[in-house]
């Protein structure tokens, strides 16, 4: 019994000791990690030298803010060498007027508190969408020869817009009750009287009475990417661009129609690269 003490207590040290003597497995693990990191970027780069491109394809998703609107838009791209690749886009967007304000109507009870309506426009005639789909080149024109640093690249894609313009509603006040009206010249003074304003209709109505206007779009822009040889693309993109239609919007009331519309804006960009 004595002999099998002193045996397990050895073997214990000894374990204790190997293991002491070795680097702990997580260190380990990330260490290697970034050597093979290295060594794929390192690859990458040689093949790039030899005319190889680092990835084949990437599909990556936008959010923009323009200086008059919103755009989400979705892009596949294939590379062709290893700096420019065709890109294919589809977009969706809304585009709102510069004398747009939105407000709410409010209203006291008897106990002195403001109940606020939905929000509105007032004199919002259309709501104004648009649906792009569109090609063009992206071509690396910064960040060659950072390992894993920040690529700059140009992009320029044209291509087709359809011009959506829904009418826009608003509920107001009306002897025994209410009604939600677009504008008409024959519901002008109503539509247009402050004081009868409930507030907004939001996305209720107008979609069957949604007409469509066929143009063409054209942009530009640079796009930002913290690290282009990693799978994963985080980018930001600023650029500008314009779109022409085949007829004049009218967006607010008493306000003349437009066929171009030039727009400036900024993006987050965000996918993946195969």
């Amino acid at each position: 019994m004595l002999k099998h003490i002193i045996l397990f207590i050895s073997l214990s040290c000894f374990a204790m000791f190997v293991h002491a003597q070795r680097p702990p497995i997580k260190a380990v693990s990330k260490e290697t990690e970034k050597i093979e990191k290295r060594n794929k970027i390192n690859a990458m780069i040689r093949n790039e030298e030899e005319g190889i491109p680092a990835f084949e394809k990437h599909a990556n998703f936008s959010f923009k803010s323009n200086h008059d609107g919103y755009g989400i838009l979705f892009e596949k791209g294939k590379m062709k060498t290893p700096y420019k690749s065709s890109i294919f886009q589809f977009e969706f967007g809304e585009k709102h007027h510069p004398k747009e304000e939105k407000q709410s109507s409010s209203e006291f009870t008897n106990s002195g508190f403001a109940i606020f309506g939905r929000p509105f426009v007032f004199g919002k005639q259309n709501i104004f969408y648009q649906l792009k789909l569109g090609a063009g080149q992206q071509r690396l024109i910064g960040g060659k020869g950072n390992k894993n640093g920040v690529a700059v690249y140009a992009i320029a894609v044209a291509g087709f817009s359809a011009g959506l313009a829904r009418p826009y509603y608003m509920e107001f006040s009306a002897p025994g009750g209410t009604e939600k009206i677009k504008f008409t010249e024959a519901k002008r003074s109503t539509f247009l009287s402050a004081d009868r304003i409930i507030g907004g209709t939001g996305l209720q109505r107008g979609w069957n009475e949604m007409k469509f206007t066929p143009g063409a779009y054209a942009k530009g822009g640079l796009r930002f990417d913290w690290a282009r040889f990693n799978q994963v693309v985080s980018a930001i993109e600023v650029g500008f661009g314009f779109d022409y239609y085949a007829q004049k919007i009218v967006q607010m009331v008493d306000n003349p129609g437009k066929s171009f519309f030039p727009t400036g804006s900024i993006g987050l960009v965000f996918g993946n690269r195969k």
